[in-house]
């Protein structure tokens, strides 16, 4: 079957484009030096593809939100000031991903100016943007890398133009280098001291070439954070450390179950008589409290009595939950006809998608005009709705957009700023408006529970049929996705009258195997959860389901799980990576009883990736104490092999990648929300058994295969769901059993005392050092 594998249309189209490596771009009228670039131009080319029966090879979620960016990608600029910096304002969120130094290298790379000298900042909400403020899908790099080094090369051209025209010289006598210009006779002249003289008073059209990547000496080299020396040393500014005046620290207490309203307030005044308490307001979601610090506000959450009405998921459990999913699942289609089948069904518990940083957003809003600070990946959306909730014109808004201390989603959702909003609103006063870690797990977003059933219908050791019936809680896609699907939904090679989830679903997933008729299709069950787009949306569950399938197929067909894969894989990328993992992984060495490997591949976001684990499930492990966590089954060495197109910045991607393995580590074992009676039981991280160091892999390894494409693919939740998959798979074989219920610790005795459900946020812990190590 290897002749038939194909390399995907992405890394054919984009390489023809880049080939030619000449774009358009503007100059327009600013003081110094602006150079704005035609977006359009490498937008077209994968959304031009016909129709095949899995969309998401041939256009996927990263070349709808390109297509849907297109039209306003001439409105955003690379500026040249004149001490000779750089300054980006790049429309997109900074989570601790390192877009940001990605983009200064892009910069530094085809502006030549050291990268020190390249300042990257996030642009604010700008509504005339429309769908081009928008962080998620792993695509920030796919759409921007040749947009930004098209307007980095077009003001360097520029800067070497003005010097010539200063000198008397033709311009092919110039050369560029370091922040500098230099010319004939040994004259020079820094960026800075042109910028005013490049500048241009009118916008006009103009052309530069990209370099080869031949010529590259910062793009594809390891490269440090930018921002790395600011993060250690405390300097760095997240969302928690803008300094507002008059804005207080402000809390929420919350209703005891999930978006629960406030009927009353029945002890206002004894609140508002408490130490340091300056307002008590009712807001949509809770009875926000404002004080001189967040310790008070704490303490008037412990006695604040509040009378709540119902919410939207009273009395649910995990078990009412999947019943309703197995109601919903849609029947398979293709008969157990003459062939042998096998079937199973994999059930994923909620999980939570909290980021290490409190979610915390700055309001002051004003009779005429609001101002809010808070880290957001959507801030076009939540400009809108927030002008909407307070009765503004847009316009009347300001949006900043601060540096974030991770998402994984959650905010691709801007709850926390509405709230603070809302309550500077009814206060008339700025707000400092904190999420505890308890509102977050109880109160924020989540990965909906779901179910996952496959079926493959096989015989004379050929797969004849792939089917799989994901059926899931309704995830929320109302922050910008939906918009996209619909201003895009000519161009989308999908049909039907889907809903937005469905085409998310129809746009990420495809299997990576000639498995004959494949068909993946999602439904969903309308329960009101605050439910969002995890990292990697619906990719770790169908993948996990997908591969531990593989993995039982090849057993009853007598093949090793490597053999069975590399003979059905249809995608000459994949294969290289699974060939490599195998390789460097030592694939097939004897393992003691209860230990084992598994082995893992996916592609999406046009990248490819393969990873190799090993995993200890003995009874030493499995319970050997530690205080206060849980332990189970260790995965003891993990390999990724990766091909990521090509790769911007080599440590920024492994990084990711390491990342990627923790989470699906923590899928696969530990970590889920427990429903009951319509709330999570978990209230904190000490409660939500995320990978911990014990947990974590000794010896783990990222390996980057070699360039295969002149631009980069989506990488940033890659990891996720083979990494899920290949600790699913690997427990499976040390066990003996294979997994269905996932993580496989969710359903034994709860390792925690829940947090009452009142108060909402529990009184801060006095006794912290008892509890270290």
């Amino acid at each position: 079957m290897a002749e038939q594998r194909r390399s995907p249309q992405h890394h054919r189209s984009s390489k023809a484009l880049l080939d030619r490596r000449r774009f358009i771009g503007f100059l327009i009228a600013a003081p110094t030096l602006a150079v704005v670039v035609d977006w359009s131009q490498s937008q077209s080319a994968e959304a031009a593809i016909p129709t095949l029966p899995q969309p998401e090879d041939l256009f996927d979620l990263g070349d709808l939100q390109n297509l849907a960016a297109a039209p306003t990608s001439g409105l955003i600029s690379v500026r040249i000031n004149t001490d000779g910096t750089a300054f980006f304002a790049v429309p997109r969120a900074e989570v601790g991903q390192g877009m940001t130094t990605a983009i200064a290298m892009m910069v530094s790379e085809e502006l030549d100016l050291p990268i020190d000298k390249v300042q990257v900042g996030l642009a604010d909400a700008r509504p005339e943007l429309l769908m081009n403020q928008l962080t998620g899908g792993s695509n920030s790099m796919r759409s921007m890398y040749t947009p930004v080094r098209t307007a980095a090369a077009i003001a360097r051209q520029r800067l070497i133009d003005t010097a010539a025209a200063q000198w008397g010289v033709s311009a092919d006598q110039l050369s560029a280098s370091a922040g500098t210009v230099t010319g004939p006779g040994g004259r020079s002249a820094s960026y800075g001291s042109l910028a005013t003289a490049a500048a241009s008073s009118t916008t006009i059209a103009v052309a530069a070439t990209l370099k080869p990547a031949s010529q590259f000496g910062v793009l594809g080299t390891p490269r440090g954070r930018i921002d790395a020396h600011d993060i250690v040393t405390g300097r760095k500014q997240f969302a928690m450390d803008m300094r507002v005046p008059g804005a207080l620290p402000t809390m929420v207490a919350r209703p005891p179950t999930i978006n629960g309203k406030v009927v009353s307030i029945n002890n206002e005044s004894a609140v508002l008589a408490m130490p340091g308490i300056t307002d008590v307001a009712a807001i949509s979601t809770g009875v926000a409290i404002r004080a001189q610090t967040f310790g008070q506000c704490i303490d008037a959450i412990q006695v604040i009595d509040v009378t709540w009405g119902p919410g939207t998921v009273d009395g649910e459990s995990d078990s009412t939950v999947l019943t309703a999913l197995r109601a919903a699942q849609l029947p398979m289609l293709v008969p157990p006809l003459l062939t042998e089948t096998f079937d199973a069904e994999f059930v994923f518990a909620f999980a939570s998608n909290t980021p290490l940083e409190p979610d915390c957003a700055v309001a002051d809003v004003r009779s005429d005009s609001a101002e809010i600070w808070a880290s957001l990946k959507v801030p076009i959306v939540a400009q809108s709705e927030i002008a909407a909730k307070l009765g503004l014109p847009v316009g009347a808004v300001t949006v900043h957009v601060a540096q974030g201390g991770g998402s994984f989603g959650r905010h691709l959702f801007h709850d926390v700023a509405m709230e603070a909003a809302e309550a500077s609103q009814k206060m008339g006063k700025a707000v400092k408006l904190s999420w505890s870690r308890t509102d977050t797990f109880r109160q924020g977003r989540a990965h909906p529970m779901c179910t996952s059933r496959v079926r493959m219908n096989y015989l004379l050791g050929n797969v004849i049929s792939y089917e799989q019936r994901h059926t899931s809680v309704q995830t929320d896609f109302g922050h910008g996705l939906g918009e996209m699907i619909t201003a895009t939904a000519a161009s989308l090679p999908v049909a039907g009258n889907l809903s937005f989830a469905e085409t998310i679903f129809e746009l990420t997933q495809s299997s990576p195997y000639d498995f004959g008729v494949t068909t993946q299709l999602l439904n969903e069950v309308p329960l009101q959860f605050n439910t969002g787009s995890m990292r990697n949306i619906y990719s770790p569950n169908v993948v996990c389901a997908q591969e531990l399938v593989v993995d039982q197929v090849a057993a009853k067909l007598g093949q090793d799980p490597l053999t069975f894969r590399k003979n059905f894989l249809r995608d000459s990328r994949v294969l290289a990576v699974l060939n490599k993992a195998a390789q460097a992984g030592d694939w097939g060495r004897t393992m003691a009883p209860g230990t084992a490997q598994g082995i893992a591949v996916h592609t999406e976001y046009q990248a490819a990736i393969a990873v190799l684990v090993e995993i200890d499930c003995t009874s030493t492990t499995v319970n050997r104490p530690i205080t206060d966590g849980v332990t189970g089954p260790r995965v003891t060495k993990a390999l990724i092999v990766v091909d990521a197109g090509f790769c911007i910045n080599p440590t920024g991607l492994e990084a990711q990648m390491i990342g990627g393995m923790q989470d699906g580590i923590a899928l696969a074992l530990t970590s889920s929300l427990h429903i009951k009676n319509g709330i999570p039981l978990e209230g904190s991280w000490d409660d939500y058994f995320y990978t911990r160091e014990w947990n974590a892999p000794p010896d783990l390894q990222v390996i980057i295969m070699p360039n295969t494409s002149d631009s980069p693919s989506g990488a940033g939740e890659l990891a996720v769901a083979p990494s899920f998959a290949a600790v699913a798979c690997a427990y499976a074989r040390a066990t003996g059993k294979m997994p269905t219920y996932f993580p496989i610790n969710h359903n034994g005795p709860l390792a925690f005392t829940p947090l009452p459900l009142e108060p909402s946020t529990p009184q801060s812990p006095t006794d912290g050092l008892s509890h270290t190590f």
